[in-house]
């Protein structure tokens, strides 16, 4: 492979690379915010990292998958690490905790928590998972900002029922915000947008009052809800095993998903007739997500002057 110039076809958008020997053996596999950035850093001074050097020296192929978030990236390089560890990655999974959120609507404690794990419980709805537990409580701050669906309920201490009394808001508009609340974390992009605007009014407001802590506070609250709402569908609360596929120009990639967990991909060289079951099996909702991931390894094959092989 021309390794320089598969670089320089890879995309700048969150993904997720894999790195080849001359043998097929996978090296190492991590994840990008913009992967023609990220793979191409390998390929510039590695004086002060001798094994990365080393291992560098030895990349005879380069494959990538697109995703649609750099937090769908992070799932994914979990998955793939937890699933197939490369002898030079470090750490299996990832460093982040997959967390979910706790929506509660009853009438006595309703509010948002972060929890490791989903439990069955009367009056909640669950969310996630997400990764990144201090990112998951900086998104429940943010939503407690703009909707403070927590002095709604009938267990309020008195200087809760102070604040609520102050604030307008009383156990009326329980519901009212237990809906606005659940439209975003369903990432509504109607109901993301608005509260988006909300901080942002809201953090301008702060830095016009020299309120500069207040501001960074919710500039983090920001970032924070943007990467949890992301688009992220490579691991869902919801376990189910598929087996989705895309094809371009000969190369046939397919991604492995079980447990609801995208855990693997694939990629081959295959005839557009003998392809053709695949993309039959692939659901409509993934043929996308494939196709474009297809175009990539089919991209990449090309700089390696020969047909993707099977990993």
């Amino acid at each position: 492979m021309d390794v320089r110039a598969a670089v320089g076809a890879l995309p700048r958008e969150p993904g997720v690379y894999r790195f080849r020997d001359a043998r097929g053996r996978a090296m190492y596999a991590g994840r990008a915010v913009d992967l023609r950035r990220r793979v191409g850093s390998y390929w510039r001074d590695l004086g002060d990292r001798p094994h990365l050097a080393r291992m560098v020296r030895a990349v005879a192929r380069i494959e990538a998958v697109v995703c649609d978030s750099e937090h769908e990236a992070a799932w994914l390089e979990r998955n793939v690490l937890e699933h197939r560890m490369p002898p030079a990655n470090r750490v299996p999974g990832g460093l982040e905790t997959p967390v979910h959120i706790r929506l509660d609507s009853s009438a006595a404690t309703p509010g948002l928590k972060v929890v490791h794990l989903p439990t069955p419980r009367r009056d909640t709805a669950w969310f996630g998972p997400y990764l990144g537990g201090q990112r998951a409580r900086t998104t429940v701050a943010a939503l407690h900002r703009a909707f403070p669906l927590h002095y709604t309920g009938a267990a309020l201490t008195v200087a809760e029922r102070e604040m609520a009394r102050a604030r307008g808001v009383g156990p009326e508009r329980r519901d009212e915000l237990v809906g606005a609340v659940r439209a975003v974390l369903d990432r509504d992009p109607a109901a993301v947008a608005a509260l988006r605007a909300e901080l942002v009014r809201r953090r301008q407001a702060a830095s016009d009052e020299a309120a500069y802590e207040l501001a960074g506070r919710i500039q983090g609250e920001l970032e924070a809800l943007e990467w949890t709402v992301a688009p992220q569908r490579v691991t869902v609360a919801t376990a189910y095993d598929l087996d989705v596929s895309g094809w371009h120009e000969g190369t046939l990639v397919s991604f492995t998903i079980r447990g609801g967990r995208m855990r693997d991909w694939r990629q081959r060289a295959c005839s557009a007739r003998a392809a053709q079951q695949h993309l039959d099996a692939t659901p409509p909702p993934w043929r996308e997500f494939a196709g474009r991931n297809a175009v990539l390894a089919a991209t990449l094959a090309a700089h390696a002057g020969r047909p993707a092989r099977g990993s």
